[in-house]
């Protein structure tokens, strides 16, 4: 039975996984809107693309169970085609072809051209920086380079990304200007490593020159920087930081974990001394960095006193916003040589711990905003609210602020002068202040 409300030859694409997925789809959906396709984002269409993730376990469950959903509503005529595009296609194309061949076809996350082709349209190398946005009209995620050379030893990125690979400085300006000229006011860089930027084109690193170049793009106000590794961290950064209003005082750093025998067998290239001394010198350069980290506990051989070295350090460093994840033991990277000896139930007791004391961290900061004035971007309203952010805040990971709909109104997409009211622990309640 067909569904009525279904458009023939509409393509709808699929989300999967991290913001690099979310660009990948935005690109692949700007090249069939240049050869004139009628192209969706998680709406209703009869042709399918499933942008998957294959990091860990449940992004590869989530992923496999999103196939499958498509390619039974394909068996029921509800759609006409389904196409896998991304991480996990890359990863495990054989098996995956073997165990869900009602798949019309998979690609890999460097097939484009092909996936294109197959949805009769052209690979047009002009479209520099030609994109459909998913995110909000405000921002969009900034991609500046693929891949990693990395030897991280749990994760399989340059398994299903291959080698680091920046995109030129003077493409990445073309792109930006036209994501201003379409009212994005917020670049939030993304890569699997921002740190590295630039060596392979430029035999040095290049951030700094990148952020000075995108500040100069009229209509971009904020220039956040997400997911820089902390080896190797170019400090020049930080001068741009202080030097540059429109370059965020933040930064994603995940740090993974703080004892020096785990980070060894992680591979990290680090030690507990090196990584304190590099967070001490962000917070002496600027002095009001928000710094966001990302932890892994249950790491093979992490022992109780690895863990407690760990907790301390947590309380100690009073991070502004941290994730915590369990370790997930994935075939063919250098960790999957080891035991996974940590209990699935430890781990998970290890990582709340770990939140428990963010949360308690998270909560006296904010406590701390009560009474001072923020600017603030509006992001959406929901329910009866209106929800932003400050620069120290990116979006669906960090701190929202809140602000009563029903007794003020504020324009979605712009910036607005707050004050905080009330605060818990990842939400700031304000009130629109006006400005001199």
């Amino acid at each position: 039975m067909r569904t009525k409300s279904r458009k023939k030859n509409r393509i709808n694409v699929i989300t999967l996984g991290c913001s690099k997925n979310v660009y990948d789809s935005e690109v692949l959906m700007g090249q069939l809107k240049a050869s004139g396709k009628d192209v969706v984002h998680e709406e209703e269409g009869n042709i399918v693309v499933i942008n998957t993730c294959g990091f860990i376990d449940n992004a590869k469950e989530e992923s496999v169970n999103t196939i499958l959903d498509f390619v039974d509503r394909k068996s029921r005529g509800e759609v006409d085609q389904v196409f896998v595009s991304g991480c996990l296609s890359e990863r495990y194309k054989p098996d995956l072809m073997k165990e869900i061949p009602d798949v019309d076809q998979y690609f890999g996350t460097t097939e484009l051209p092909s996936l294109l082709k197959a949805l009769g349209a052209d690979y047009k190398h002009e479209l520099i920086g030609e994109r459909v946005t998913t995110t909000p009209k405000n921002y969009a995620y900034f991609k500046i380079a693929e891949g990693c050379d990395r030897p991280c030893s749990f994760c399989a990125i340059p398994l299903m990304r291959g080698g680091h690979k920046s995109t030129p400085i003077e493409n990445l300006i073309i792109e930006a200007e036209k994501l201003a000229a379409k009212g994005v006011k917020e670049l939030i860089l993304i890569a699997q490593d921002l740190t590295y930027y630039g060596l392979d084109l430029y035999k040095k690193r290049r951030l700094a020159d990148l952020l000075r170049e995108l500040a100069k793009v009229d209509g971009i106000e904020w220039i956040r920087m997400h997911y820089a590794f902390p080896t190797g961290f170019p400090v020049d950064v930080l001068d741009v930081m202080n030097e540059e209003p429109k370059v965020c005082n933040y930064l994603d750093i995940p740090l993974q974990h703080i004892s020096t025998p785990v980070l060894k067998s992680m591979r990290r290239g680090t030690t507990f001394e090196k990584t304190n001394a590099l967070l001490d010198r962000f917070r002496e350069s600027v002095p009001n960095m928000a710094i966001r980290t990302t932890l892994i506990v249950g790491y093979p051989g992490e022992t109780e006193e690895d863990f407690e070295i760990l907790k301390q350090w947590v309380t100690d460093q009073r991070f502004e916003r941290m994730g915590c994840f369990t370790y997930s033991h994935e075939e063919n990277t250098h960790a999957y040589k080891l035991e996974d000896d940590v209990p699935a139930e430890v781990k998970q007791e290890r990582a709340n711990e770990i939140m428990e004391i963010q949360s308690q961290i998270s909560w006296e900061l904010n406590q701390q905003k009560i009474g001072q004035q923020f600017r603030v971007m509006i992001d959406r309203k929901r329910g009866n609210h209106f929800v932003g952010r400050t620069e120290f805040d990116s979006p669906d990971v960090d701190n929202e602020v809140l602000i009563d709909a029903s007794a003020h109104y504020c324009s979605v997409g712009e910036f607005v002068m707050v004050e905080i009211t009330e605060a818990e622990d990842f939400d700031l309640y304000a009130v629109p202040v006006a400005q001199d």
